[in-house]
């Protein structure tokens, strides 16, 4: 009998040798560059002291900027509104002496041709003032030497004793409101923008706003210095953060204070002297609508509802120190106007050129000299007031230039105290 062969013994299992996980595996410790870091740290800390200063200044130097700007923005504007009152003037002047007929007073007329050579010359002081309002002012030259033109035209014929005097000088009244006066109206809108928007040229909350980001900026670059040195404050950044926050602090005072001074003024001294402005300029309207309409001999309709029209803006603008005088030439005109329409041209005609104490003419020369004190006066309030604080604000903004300068020293040795430890 054959024996069946052993069975062979299995293998024993193969050990694989351990391996260690990649995760648990220790990563090599990283490299920090301190002094690297720290020059970073001080270049960022003397930006923001110096971007600080620069935009800080900045905003004070547009709101010193602005100031002037308002200053001669508002002499601008009162000057064109003495212009228009000064033309509406020498009109009610030439339009009351054409009333007399023959050879005219003589003071009458250098009353009148003073008040053309100083609208003339005040033209020509606009134009150098403001370049923007040249070309318009160029234009209403024009005009306004055509209207001076038509008036010597009309006293020459005035004085031959010729009707058609009377037609020129209407003509050179029509086309003076038709032409002058709407070129005056929009230069004096023109002006009274551009001196309510220089008046609004401060910026407290701006210069706030930067201060705070400045501060916020120090105190972040205090706390990574902190977090690596184990010192809570470091004194260098402490002071470029008090120089932040004292500059800060005065400057937005001074700011809001002088946008509070320009809304004060803006809405007291340049509204009475604006409104004056405009009630002399009526006024005189007024008048010379008046002498047109005796010109007309009865026909005169439409110039007593032009009359009417400049009489309400006048009164408007009525003052305890001006309505005396408007009252009184009120009621002599409501006396002009009744004798005409009774047909007492001739009484009519004596009542508004008489420099007597119960003409018209007193009482409105009265009311014109009364606004015209008032305009000068606060007027004068308003530019001395704009050009008053000037150099206060100039010298804040130069000291903020300074004192920025000063804070980025200080945040540069306080970061050069941390690289000292370091090494």
């Amino acid at each position: 009998m054959t024996q069946a062969a052993p069975t062979p013994a299995p293998a024993p299992p193969v050990v694989q040798p351990a391996t260690t996980p990649a995760a648990a595996r220790q990563p090599a410790p990283s490299y920090v560059d301190t002094p690297a870091l720290l020059n970073r740290w001080q270049l960022i800390g003397m930006s923001v002291a110096i971007v600080f200063a620069v935009l800080s200044a900045l905003v004070q130097l547009v709101g010193w900027q602005s100031d002037g700007r308002a200053a001669d923005d508002t002499e601008q504007l009162l000057r064109v509104q003495e212009i228009q009152s000064t033309l509406l003037r020498a009109d009610a002047l030439a339009t009351n002496a054409f009333l007399v007929g023959g050879l005219e007073d003589t003071d009458d007329r250098a009353e009148y041709d003073a008040a053309i050579d100083s609208v003339l010359r005040q033209i020509a002081a606009a134009a150098d003032a403001q370049p923007a309002d040249q070309d318009v002012l160029a234009d209403l030259n024009v005009a306004i030497n055509d209207y001076d033109s038509a008036v010597a035209r009309a006293r020459d014929f005035n004085r031959l004793g010729y009707p058609v005097g009377a037609e020129y000088l209407t003509g050179a009244s029509t086309a003076l409101r038709a032409d002058a006066i709407p070129i005056l109206e929009a230069l004096v809108a023109a002006n009274t923008d551009r001196a309510e928007g220089a008046m609004n040229g401060q910026h407290p909350f701006w210069l706030l706003a930067i201060g705070l980001l400045a501060l916020a900026g120090l105190l972040w670059l205090n706390q990574q210095l902190a977090q690596h040195f184990r010192r809570r404050i470091n004194k260098g950044i402490a002071i470029a953060a008090a120089i932040v926050v004292g500059v800060t602090v005065v400057a937005v005072i001074g700011a809001w204070a002088r946008d509070s001074s320009n809304d004060g003024l803006r809405d007291g001294s340049l509204a009475v002297a604006v409104s004056q402005a405009t009630a002399r300029t009526a006024a005189n309207d007024a008048k010379a609508n008046e002498s047109l309409r005796l010109i007309k001999r009865g026909s005169g309709a439409d110039y007593e509802t032009a009359w009417s029209e400049a009489a309400a803006v006048a009164e408007d603008a009525l003052r305890r120190d001006t309505g005396d005088a408007w009252d009184a030439y009120a009621d002599a005109h409501a006396d002009i106007v009744e004798l005409d329409d009774g047909g007492d041209w001739e009484q009519a005609r004596d009542l508004a050129t008489t420099d007597d104490a119960d003409g018209s003419t007193d009482d409105l020369d009265a009311f014109d000299g009364q606004s015209q004190a008032i305009v000068d006066t606060e007027s004068a309030k308003v530019t001395d007031d704009l050009r008053s604080g000037r150099w206060l604000a100039l010298t804040v903004s130069v000291l903020t230039l300074l004192l920025g300068i000063v804070a980025a020293v200080a945040v540069a040795r306080g970061v050069g105290e941390r690289r000292r430890e370091f090494a």
